[in-house]
C-alpha cells in the first residue's frame, strides 16, 4: 500500500481533536471519573455540570488545546513555517476570540503572556517564565511540517513556545511532542523509535528555553514508561491500576513535567492506537484533555487517518464545524513537502 503523507498529517490533526474531545468530560481524579461513567468512557460525553473548565461543552467538542493548535497551524501555513511573531499573533487572536480575560479554561502561562501581549509587550520576552503545558498541547502542527526530522521539530517547537512558554522545562515538553509527531510520520517506524525520538527531542529542547526549575522531561518519560510497561496487563482492572499509578506518581496537572510524560505513558499503554489512547486518557482524569490531545496526536500521526473510525471523525466534524481538518491537513502537507524539498512520500 502506497504511503500517503497527507493521510498521516490528517491522522495527527484528527487524533489531537479525538483525544481532546473524548477526555474533555473527565473529572479531577481517576476514581471519580470511573464511578461517574461506570468504567471506561466508550463514547463522547458533554462537559459535566460543575466541571471547573468544561461544564456545558457539548459532546465531541474540543477545548482550548485543539483550538490553539489550529490557530498555530493557520499561522504556520500563512508564514510558510514557524515564526515567533506568527505564534504570538495566533495565540493572541485566539485569546481575544474566547474572551480570555474571563474564560476559566485559559492556562496561567497563556493568560499572563496574552495579557502582556495585549499591552504591546515584546513576544520574544513574554514567555520567559511560562512553565505549564500550553506550549506542548498545541504543538502538534509543528511536528506535522517536519516529517522525519525531530531535531528541526524541536527547534521549531521552541520558536512556537517563545511568546508564552519559553522556560527550559516547557520547551523540553513541547519539543518531546513535536519531535515524536515528526518521527511518527516516517514510513515503517516503530512505536519504540517514536518514543525514543521524542525523548531525545526533549533533551535538545531543554537547552533551547530560558533557565527555570522543573523536573526532567526525559527522565519522567522514562518513569511513565516503567509504570505502564512491566509485565503484560492481564485484564482491564490491571490496565486501570497502571493508569492510576501514572496519575499518582507522574501526575496529570497543568505542569509540563506531568502531562507530557503521562501522555507518553498513555500512548505506550495503548500501543499507539488513537482510539484506545483517548479512552485511557479519559480514565487518567485531571488535565485529561491535554494528555489525550498529545497522546492521540502522536498516535494519529503514526497510524494515519484509517485508524480513526468514520463514526468518530463524523462526531468531531459535527461538533467542531469551524475546524477544517482536511483543508488544514492538505496545506500542512504541502508545506511539509516543500520544506523537505522532495516529491511526496
Amino acid at each position: 500500500m502506497t504511503y500517503s503523507l497527507y493521510e498521516h498529517v490528517l491522522g495527527g490533526l484528527l487524533g489531537q481533536a479525538l483525544g481532546d474531545a473524548f477526555a474533555m468530560p473527565a473529572l479531577l481524579h481517576p476514581e471519580d471519573t470511573w464511578k461517574r461513567y461506570g468504567g471506561w468512557l466508550t463514547e463522547f460525553h458533554p462537559g459535566p455540570e460543575g466541571h471547573p473548565a468544561h461544564a456545558g461543552l457539548p459532546a465531541g467538542r474540543v477545548t482550548d488545546d485543539t483550538e490553539q493548535a489550529f490557530a498555530l497551524a493557520e499561522s504556520i501555513i500563512q508564514d510558510g513555517g514557524v515564526t515567533v511573531e506568527g505564534a504570538a499573533n495566533a495565540l493572541l487572536a485566539w485569546y481575544k476570540s474566547v474572551d480570555g480575560d474571563k474564560a476559566p479554561f485559559v492556562g496561567p502561562s497563556t493568560r499572563k503572556a496574552c495579557q502582556a501581549l495585549q499591552q504591546g509587550a515584546d513576544p520574544w520576552k513574554t514567555g520567559l517564565t511560562g512553565d505549564t503545558n500550553g506550549g506542548a498541547m498545541r504543538v502538534c502542527p509543528v511536528g506535522l511540517i517536519n516529517p522525519g526530522n525531530p531535531v528541526k521539530a524541536a527547534e521549531d517547537a521552541a520558536a512556537s513556545c517563545r511568546p508564552s512558554h519559553f522556560t527550559d522545562v516547557a520547551v523540553s515538553a513541547a519539543a518531546a511532542v513535536a519531535g515524536s509527531v515528526a518521527a511518527a510520520l516516517q514510513p515503517g517506524i516503530s512505536l519504540e523509535e517514536i518514543v525514543a525520538a521524542g525523548r531525545q527531542a526533549a533533551v535538545e529542547g531543554r537547552a533551547l528555553g530560558s533557565s527555570w526549575f522543573g523536573a526532567s522531561i526525559p527522565r519522567r518519560i522514562d518513569l511513565a514508561l516503567t509504570l505502564v510497561r512491566g509485565s503484560e496487563a492481564s485484564n482491564q482492572n490491571d490496565v486501570f491500576k497502571r493508569i492510576v499509578d501514572l496519575y499518582d506518581l507522574v501526575g496529570s496537572t497543568l505542569a509540563a513535567a506531568e502531562a507530557v510524560p503521562s501522555a507518553f505513558g498513555i500512548l505506550c499503554l495503548a500501543e499507539g492506537d488513537p482510539v484506545i489512547c483517548a479512552r485511557y486518557a479519559a480514565a487518567l482524569s485531571g488535565d485529561a484533555d491535554t494528555v489525550g490531545a498529545i497522546a492521540c496526536a502522536i498516535a494519529g500521526a503514526w497510524k494515519g487517518r484509517p485508524a480513526i473510525p468514520d463514526r468518530i471523525a463524523s462526531v468531531l466534524h459535527r461538533a467542531n464545524p469551524e475546524l477544517d481538518f482536511e483543508g488544514v491537513a492538505r496545506a500542512l502537507t504541502e508545506l511539509a513537502e516543500r520544506r523537505m524539498g522532495s516529491e511526496p512520500i
